[in-house]
């Protein structure tokens, strides 16, 4: 500790040079740490999207491929399975033809309710989705962006099959990301036959609710049994699972994330190490007078290695502060831009933090024992030599 003071007297003798290279080294322990709040951020978006409790059943061949509704009846039958709805997407285009601007899906409303049980639907809207048959629940995020309201009419021209509906909106589903619309399977059947079609019949997804988490296992075989060498042979998976699957691309996205995050670390340790090859080149006269007042050869790299542990430990931790100041801001806003949304999920936790932490410290070491160590295993002779 008596040396500290002389450690801070070398950090302030540039002080422009400290600051820049510990800004680098602030801005690369900042972009670390948002880097690496992706993984366990995604996590806890599948998380908050899934429930432990609901299995998906589809087509094995893909969910672009249906399985006859009928089989809905089949899954209900299945020991251990509380309720099951068939979930099909009926791709209706509001804005302009051709192009669907929301997720919007022909759902059965007698049964809905009880696999969605968590949802935020309140039991009035839910009542008023079983009770008009041209009804529909809208998720906030939507009903936000075209400023609907319930009692408003909203016609969607589908463009899987040749109708266009006119929906009732009867309720919200009260959750400020939620993106789609459900409308009745019923309606959409009806409005197939008036055109002299068979009707619906088919479904892309059934969704079914098991009676308790243990049997989840248990029931996903059983009604892949159920469909075995049939025409429409399932794959059942849980629900995070299956949303995990729909953001496959974005692991891989979170893959090259991770190896940027490396990248950045790397070139950091080259910039600090060669600020401090720098600094110990400018202060070789006096490194060679400290060792012939007699310094020891220990307390000259201990002193040294100390000045770049410092100042990236310092940087390190103005730039864990300056992350979890920006992931903060970031959840605050996404209450009010949907656009963010999603980034709601993504912030600094302890291990990020402590990670962080490391990096600046690992920096430190790595950048400033190779000058230090040359510093001082070099006589005085040696170093007053190459001087003069």
């Amino acid at each position: 500790m008596k040396y500290l003071g002389l450690v801070f007297a070398n950090l302030r003798r540039s002080k422009l040079r400290s600051a820049m290279t510990g800004a680098a080294i602030m801005l690369a322990v900042l972009l670390v740490c948002l880097l690496l709040t992706m993984p366990a951020g995604l996590d806890a978006l599948l998380d908050n999207l899934a429930s432990n409790t609901r299995i998906s059943v589809h087509n094995k061949a893909g969910i672009v491929y249906s399985m006859p509704q009928s089989f809905v009846r089949k899954v209900r039958q299945v020991d251990g399975v509380a309720a099951a709805a068939a979930i099909t997407w009926f791709g209706g285009a509001y804005e302009e033809a051709g192009r669907v601007t929301f997720p919007n899906f022909a759902v059965e409303v007698e049964h809905v309710g009880a696999v969605y049980p968590d949802y935020p639907i309140s039991a009035e809207h839910l009542a008023d989705f079983k009770r008009y048959r041209d009804g529909a629940l809208v998720g906030r995020q939507i009903m936000r962006k075209y400023r609907w309201k319930i009692g408003d009419r909203v016609t969607l021209r589908s463009t899987v099959w040749p109708v266009n509906l006119d929906v009732r909106i009867v309720g919200e589903i009260a959750d400020d990301h939620s993106p789609y619309l459900w409308m009745s399977t019923e309606y959409v059947d009806q409005a197939l036959k008036a055109q002299g079609r068979e009707g619906l019949g088919i479904a892309n997804v059934v969704w079914a609710r098991a009676s308790d988490p243990s049997r989840v296992n248990a029931i996903m075989r059983a009604v892949d049994e159920l469909s075995r060498n049939s025409e429409a042979e399932t794959a059942c998976e849980t629900e995070k699972s299956f949303f995990s699957n729909m953001f496959g691309s974005l692991q891989s996205f979170v893959t090259i994330i991770l190896i940027v995050t490396a990248l950045v670390s790397l070139c950091i340790v080259f910039i600090a190490a060669n600020t401090a090859s720098m600094a110990v080149r400018e202060r070789a006269g006096e490194i060679a007078v400290l060792k012939a007042i007699g310094f020891g050869r220990r307390v000259i790299f201990a002193t040294l290695l100390a000045e770049t542990l410092l100042l990236s430990a310092l940087a390190g931790g103005a730039g864990v502060l300056l992350a979890v100041a920006l992931t903060r801001a970031l959840r605050m806003f996404s209450g009010w831009s949907e656009a963010l949304g999603p980034l709601a999920v993504f912030i600094i936790t302890g291990p990020v933090i402590v990670q962080g932490i490391v990096l600046s410290l690992c920096v430190g070491m790595l950048a400033g024992v190779v000058p230090a160590y040359g510093a001082a295993r070099k006589s005085v002779a040696e170093t007053l030599h190459e001087i003069f």
